[in-house]
């Protein structure tokens, strides 16, 4: 398996992006799919996942941040709205084919994408 993300770039607060990540098989292969980020010298924290029809949010970006999944494209999204300087990091996509629970230790995905670079920045 193998996914590939893309969508990052240089945003002004309050801005928008739209990433994605594009699987090597369709999403209906994956438990879970999910996004993480890494500040450079900071602990990976996960951002968002989605299993089945369930979703979960870290607390801070609830309300703007939306993950999706369009099994068609074998794509996953992650609309991001009214960013702030603090999203500013490196965000990866994962997928999960080993269990059904909904969580964001990045220790129970399996694949993992190369990662895109988000800034937020004036």
């Amino acid at each position: 398996v193998q996914l590939q993300a893309s969508g990052g770039g240089l945003v002004q607060p309050g801005g928008s992006l739209r990433l994605s990540c594009v699987g090597s098989r369709s999403t209906q292969f994956y438990y879970g799919v999910a996004w993480f980020r890494q500040v450079p010298g900071k602990e990976r924290e996960g951002v968002s996942c989605i299993y089945g029809g369930t979703t979960y949010y870290l607390n801070s970006v609830k309300g703007r941040f939306t993950i999706s999944r369009d099994n068609a494209k074998n794509t996953i999204y992650l609309e991001m709205n009214n960013l702030k300087p603090e999203d500013t990091a490196v965000y990866y996509c994962a997928a999960d084919v080993s269990q059904k629970v909904v969580t964001l230790l990045d220790v129970m995905y399996d694949y993992w994408g190369q990662g895109t670079l988000v800034t937020v920045s004036s």
